[in-house]
């Protein structure tokens, strides 16, 4: 399949960026792989140790629902999905960013760690590298480009 789908909405055809082309099949894969593993993290601790660290648990679910979110926005494709999947990675980042600050200043605030605790270092620091790359392949996969065509990486 090419760059783009089309459909007929409003008697005009739309044109759905597809964002699953390139390194946006390693985003989604990535992106899919992280949403298993904080959906399962956060509900396993949710489940048998929330009142150890509230805190941590739910930041790691909030992961889980971010990174599903945009795992979604990036199959769903097409201009509003990847606008909502740019406005989540900096989301994310800034999540990132402000917990793993916090995780280092202040280490007993989280008595277990989400998955944004040190930017991520116990997951190979892909939750800061991701949102990063994730930003970085959506700015240049914009609808702009001519139809069929995948989106530059230059």
């Amino acid at each position: 399949m090419g760059g783009s789908r089309t459909g007929e909405r409003d008697g005009a055809p739309a044109t759905r960026t597809r964002l699953v082309t390139g390194p946006g099949v390693l985003l989604v894969w990535l992106y899919s792989v992280m949403s298993v593993g904080a959906v399962s993290r956060s509900l396993y601790a949710i489940l048998t140790d929330f009142d150890s660290a509230p805190l941590a648990h739910t930041l790691s679910a909030v992961a889980a629902a971010v990174y599903a979110f945009i795992t979604y926005t990036l199959v769903r494709g097409g201009e509003t999905a990847r606008r909502a999947a740019l406005v989540c990675c900096a989301a994310e980042l800034a999540g990132v960013l402000v917990v793993g600050t916090w995780t280092v200043l202040e280490p007993s605030a989280f008595p277990d760690s989400t998955v944004w605790s040190e930017y991520g270092m116990g997951y190979l620091f892909i939750p800061v590298l991701l949102p990063v790359t994730g930003m970085l392949w959506l700015r240049r996969s914009r609808s702009h480009s001519a139809p069929g065509t995948p989106p530059s990486l230059s």
